[in-house]
């Protein structure tokens, strides 16, 4: 997976990032219809990245959730069917501009919801309302499609850890992807332009025409291996095992959606959740 970083291989990483900055890739195509994708609403964790989401029916006066990976959780990896649900966090967040500079700290309340199963996502609610973050930083947040994405689209990758964008598209949808003990359902697959790394795990990925998520950035495979950590393997619905060394994944957003309800309580029992359950 686009593994968390931490410690010296962090350090590292940050003194090899300012000798040779990354240059984010463009788009082949320009879409007349396109909005404007920018790191406004993204946020920077202390391994990963994420950003600051609402679903359409979200209220101004609903605490503000923030979306990253179940594998970035602060208290490590969760265990294939191991499901985390309304513990408490104070964990802060690094809020971003549009031009990716920090303008405040956000703090959680609680994980309101985390797995590795199924889908690899961690949402943090936080002390502030929507509201709250508009009026005090002139920030909004990223609203979740709730709608399956369609394979072409053209996408952003936007990594608040990096302050780094990756311009692709949707190229398919795998079955079953396998990552070691765990197994993610219809992952998105990214072309080959969005070559993510350590650190942009939990990163937004965002419909270049609508500007509202479609998944969460999350694995790719590194050396080719087959189905072990960092390596993930597509599985079809035949059991056939397809490796597709340097191509990346993320695992869809929509999903989430029929699970919140309102004051932004992530209810598992909702008609239309699909979400595993502790």
């Amino acid at each position: 997976m686009n593994k968390p970083l931490a410690g010296a291989a962090f350090a590292l990483l940050l003194t090899g990032a300012a000798a040779s900055p990354a240059v984010a890739q463009a788009p082949r195509d320009t879409v007349a219809q396109a909005v404007a994708v920018n790191f406004a609403g993204t946020v920077a964790l202390s391994n990963c990245s994420g950003s600051v989401v609402r679903v359409p029916n979200s209220l101004p006066s609903d605490p503000a959730l923030v979306l990253s990976n179940g594998h970035c959780l602060e208290s490590g990896m969760p265990a294939a069917g191991q499901v985390v649900k309304d513990k408490a966090s104070s964990r802060s967040f690094s809020l971003l501009n549009a031009s990716g500079s920090k303008v405040a700290t956000l703090r959680a309340s609680k994980i309101s919801y985390a797995t590795m199963t199924d889908t690899d996502i961690s949402i943090y609610q936080l002390t502030k309302t929507y509201a709250q973050i508009s009026s005090q930083y002139g920030i909004n947040a990223l609203t979740l499609n709730d709608a399956h994405p369609v394979q072409g689209t053209a996408i952003k990758v936007v990594s608040g850890y990096w302050k780094r964008t990756y311009s692709c598209n949707v190229d398919g949808f795998a079955y079953r992807l396998k990552e070691g003990e765990w197994t993610w359902k219809d992952s998105l697959r990214y072309t080959s332009s969005c070559n993510t790394i350590g650190g942009t795990s939990g990163s937004p990925v965002i419909d270049t025409t609508t500007g509202k998520v479609v998944a969460v950035n999350n694995t790719g495979n590194e050396d080719g291996e087959s189905c072990t950590m960092n390596n993930p393997c597509e599985v079809n619905e035949s059991g056939a095992v397809t490796v597709r060394q340097g191509i990346n994944y993320a695992q869809q957003t929509y999903i989430i959606v029929p699970c919140v309800g309102p004051g932004n309580t992530i209810d598992l029992t909702r008609p239309g959740c699909t979400l595993p359950k502790p």
